[in-house]
């Protein structure tokens, strides 16, 4: 697939960069028309991924959470989230809704948000080098019939 458009940012894991993230995959993604239904899945997977580097990979240190996200021929949009910490011992079992690593408050639901919102997530790790999550989502063409 031809890829459209690209931007790569980073930024450090700290709770106030979220909503920034979630802003700017959300005006990236606008130029492919999408619902408002749509954007807002968009944000909410950006959300989740960008919290899980925050609150899962730098457990004692002030890290940073890497984004590519690219448009491809056909309407199609990747969004690559990258952390250098810790990595996931077992992604198959982080997968698993309501599974988590720091139980309290922590619902264990962010990989199920991502996947019910994006048409393809991947998830990627290495212990101590760092996890990726890699999610699709392609935004059909608007018919409009002139009246």
């Amino acid at each position: 697939m031809k890829i459209i458009n690209k931007f790569n940012m980073n930024f450090y894991a700290r709770s106030a960069n979220e909503g920034f993230a979630r802003s700017c995959i959300s005006a990236f993604a606008s130029q492919l028309d999408p619902t408002i239904e749509e954007l807002n899945d968009i944000k909410t997977a950006v959300s989740e991924a960008v919290t899980n580097c925050i609150v899962h990979a730098y457990k004692e240190k002030l890290g940073k959470i890497y984004i590519i996200s690219e448009i491809a021929e056909g309407g199609v949009l990747k969004i690559k989230i990258r952390d250098t910490g810790c990595g996931i011992e077992n992604i198959e079992q982080a997968l698993t809704p309501l599974f988590t690593t720091l139980g309290g408050e922590r619902a264990g639901l962010g990989f199920a948000v991502m996947q019910s919102f994006m048409d393809s997530v991947k998830v990627s790790s290495k212990l101590g080098k760092g996890t990726t999550v890699t999610m699709t989502k392609k935004i059909l063409p608007r018919i409009t019939v002139n009246g």
